[in-house]
């Protein structure tokens, strides 16, 4: 009995956490995080302050917990996507970064992970919350490139470091350009001819 009673408070703490997740994600992505309070939250999640209180310390860790769930989605799209269709490792790199850029230009991403993640959150968490996510899908890609002779031997951390930067960097540029784009054209093919550099 005790099993059971402990399986519905963990359903039910879930379906709150869910609930709450879900009600702040499309609030943060309508008006930006500084415009929302953590009451309409709750009335949108159709919880109390105190449960949103037991699960989260304050807005900023509920925002941090939608921005992991964010990036952790944006990785998975580009994954099961662009790079599932290439046809070899450089071609994945390029598939990549444009899907990358074309997601981020999505008016959610570009508000919750552009705008409001580097505010919030500080750059540094920022960039660790987004290395911990697209990082290993970079290196497993570059790995993969260097096994086949595609891309040439190097140290695989660090380049993964520089490409990733310059994929957000990119997007950055993009969400704050007056004409996007003509930006993310300019960027994209910026982009490939650093890719293209990485063959043998």
């Amino acid at each position: 009995m005790e099993i059971k009673a402990n399986n519905k408070q963990e359903q039910r703490s879930r379906a709150t956490r869910e609930a709450l997740l879900s009600a702040a994600r499309a609030l943060f992505a309508q008006r930006g995080y500084g415009a929302v309070g953590t009451e309409e939250i709750v009335r949108a999640a159709g919880v109390t302050r105190g449960a949103l209180y037991h699960q989260f310390r304050d807005k900023e860790q509920l925002f941090e917990a939608v921005f992991e769930q964010v990036e952790a989605e944006t990785t998975r799209r580009i994954a099961e996507g662009a790079l599932a269709g290439a046809t070899d490792p450089l071609a994945a790199l390029r598939a990549g970064s444009h899907a990358f850029l074309a997601v981020c230009a999505e008016p959610e991403i570009e508000r919750i992970v552009l705008l409001d993640a580097p505010a919030v959150l500080g750059w540094e968490r920022w960039r660790e919350i987004g290395f911990r996510h697209g990082l290993g899908l970079i290196v497993g890609v570059l790995q993969a490139g260097m096994d086949a002779g595609a891309i040439a031997q190097q140290p695989i951390t660090p380049l993964a470091h520089l490409l990733l930067g310059a994929m957000d960097e990119g997007a950055l540029y993009i969400t704050r350009s007056q004409d996007s784009e003509t930006a993310r054209a300019e960027i994209e093919q910026i982009i490939d001819r650093l890719i293209d550099g990485l063959a043998p």
